[in-house]
């Protein structure tokens, strides 16, 4: 053998060059392994990007399709007014004081409106909020006497729902339908004791002594929580008081009616919290003797609702890349 063809295994012997080989196969293994699951992470996050920038393709396209729709079905003729009282009352939802108070406006505004139905599925909300609705509804009755103004309750019209429903001239409601729950609610956790078997200190500077009495790691004493009821009761008046003033003599004296309770469509009838049972479209017909409905409710801007949908892709995405 010339020097040339030597290799250096040629001096092993057999059982080394049998361990040599199968271990450059186990680390050639190892590398295969390693470079597939990096193909596939790779193809899960090309796989996420096509899948985001279709979907905001499709909402785009069906924010545009949505606004079509609304321009060519612009209210030309008699017709009733809806708008939506939909989901938790607030800022920043779809049922907020600003978005409600400007699809009333332009259903007053516009001269074929015969009346307008507030299309109510909501739990309550922002007493804030519904207070200012009331209050728009009571103005713009004053305003427009001969545009009516009916509440028409389909699952649940309850708490700062009811309170806005309560500005209307009449409230209907399906037989089962949940209403009332005319109360206010603050709710909380105190861990101060929890903090204390763990052996956490609280550092805690105000420059009140009651600044921080909401705290859940600071005990409220007696005279906070005192406090802290008469304003919710001083709000739960206010709650009463326009409940009282939309519907009048029309109130039982059941004596439980303020006390937070809800009830169903045919109990709110017997108590006088709603006028009878319809749907919107009976109270239409019947009430208004319109059938044509013009929906006024003005929908999220594109981009809030383009973001909504990529924040829940992305953390569906951030779920499974926790899996893996």
């Amino acid at each position: 053998m010339s020097q040339s063809d030597w290799n250096e295994n040629d001096s092993l012997p057999p059982s080394a060059k049998d361990q040599s080989a199968l271990e450059t196969g186990r680390l050639m293994e190892k590398w295969l392994m390693e470079t597939l699951k990096e193909q596939r992470r790779a193809r899960r996050w090309q796989l996420f990007f096509r899948f985001t920038r279709f979907a905001i393709v499709l909402v785009v396209l069906g924010l545009a399709w949505r606004a079509m729709e609304t321009n060519i079905d612009m209210p030309s003729g008699e017709h009733v007014a809806i708008v939506d009282v939909k989901g938790a009352i607030g800022d920043e939802q779809e049922a907020s004081a600003d978005l409600i108070i400007h699809a009333l406006r332009d259903a007053f505004a516009d001269g074929d409106t015969k009346a307008v139905i507030l299309n109510i599925n909501s739990p309550g909300g922002s007493p804030v909020h519904s207070g200012e609705v009331y209050d728009e509804i009571m103005r713009l009755r004053q305003l427009h006497q001969n545009t009516p103004v009916y509440a028409v309750i389909r699952d649940i019209g309850a708490s700062g729902a009811y309170y806005i429903a309560a500005a209307a001239n009449e409230i209907y409601a399906n037989r089962a339908s949940l209403v009332g729950s005319i109360g206010v609610v603050s709710s909380g956790f105190g861990f101060t004791d929890l903090i204390d078997k763990l052996g956490v200190e609280r550092r805690l500077f105000t420059s009140g002594e009651n600044k921080a009495f909401l705290d859940p790691f600071t005990k409220m004493s007696p005279q906070q929580a005192e406090f802290w009821r008469s304003v919710l009761g001083q709000t739960h008046q206010q709650f009463i008081d326009a409940v009282k003033k939309g519907r009048g003599d029309r109130l039982s004296d059941q004596p439980e009616l303020f006390s937070g309770l809800v009830w169903n469509g045919e109990q709110a009838l017997s108590l006088g919290l709603v006028d009878g049972l319809a749907s919107v479209r009976e109270v239409a017909k019947n009430k208004v003797g319109v059938e044509r409905l013009v929906n006024f409710t003005p929908e999220l801007s594109p981009l809030k609702q383009i973001g909504r949908e990529f924040g829940v892709q992305l953390q569906l995405l951030l779920e499974r890349q926790s899996i893996y």
